[in-house]
């Protein structure tokens, strides 16, 4: 075990990066040595305040289009993952044949990794369902209910495929751990930061307030404009992405978002 970042690498065969989105780059930047050729890994989800940028743009940008890299994802609470508790995720990277050889490396009984090439269609779904964890969260908190969550969770996992799909996701990526498992887990799991952002609101606290009072970072508070602004640009309907941003940056109440939710005409479901 070592604190300091050049004794690690210089032990090290992979590099594992789990910071916030947010310290992504500067944990980067120290990585930009002649020596430092290892593997990189990331298992932060959502985009870069400052330029609206994934991880996997980020990393590209600091390191190169040809980098080897990939981003951890799926339904996994820090603390349960410490525990040694029973968790899956999925490593995804453009190259298919890197993704499988680090998922191998990664894996263990109490750590199940799967692979994907789906590296956009992974980190669009570890972005979007922060932003619908703070709406789960502003359902709960309002005591709207069960059935009220498990559709806020459906219609937050179509709008979350429709954005991805749009963005050169691969369909079935939403439909597995990083996309619906971690939807669910986020959504429901008392653990869940962004969840507690939504409770918090739907209690009347103001989101300063709120966000000093959690000490962590919610990606979700930070997530939450720059999907609206994709899926603006991509021409992509997502209602409930649109009802967050409204209660967290343009004054609507808890309560009034939900009312516009619910007031909006029938339409097929798809």
């Amino acid at each position: 075990m070592t604190g300091e970042l050049p004794s690690a690498l210089a032990e090290s065969e992979a590099v594992l990066i789990a910071t916030p989105t947010s310290g992504l780059r500067e944990v980067l930047e120290r990585l930009r040595t002649p020596r430092s050729k290892q593997p990189v890994i990331w298992a932060c989800k959502g985009f870069e305040q400052a330029t609206g940028k994934l991880p996997h743009e980020v990393v590209a940008e600091m390191l190169g289009q040809d980098a080897p890299c990939g981003a951890l994802s799926g339904p996994s609470f820090a603390l349960e993952v410490a525990q040694g508790r029973p968790t899956a995720l999925t490593l995804a990277a453009r190259d298919a044949g890197f993704a499988k050889r680090l998922a191998r490396e990664l894996h263990h009984p109490a750590l199940r990794v799967y692979f994907s090439a789906d590296l956009a269609g992974v980190e669009i779904s570890g972005a979007v369902k922060n932003v619908m964890a703070i709406a789960a969260g502003i359902s709960d908190g309002l005591g709207l209910g069960l059935n009220a969550r498990a559709a806020l969770i459906t219609r937050g996992l179509a709008e979350l495929t429709r954005l991805g799909v749009a963005l050169g996701g691969r369909p079935e990526t939403f439909m597995g751990l990083a996309g619906a498992g971690d939807l669910v887990l986020t959504c429901t799991g008392e653990l869940s930061r962004n969840r507690r952002v939504g409770l918090l609101l739907a209690r009347g606290e103001s989101l300063d307030a709120i966000l000093k009072q959690l000490g962590h970072v919610a990606e979700g508070v930070v997530s939450a404009p720059a999907v609206e602004a994709l899926a603006t640009e991509k021409r992509v309907d997502m209602p409930i992405t649109r009802a967050v941003c409204a209660v967290l940056f343009r004054g609507t109440s808890p309560r009034d978002a939900v009312q516009e939710l619910l007031a909006r005409d029938p339409r097929e479901e798809a």
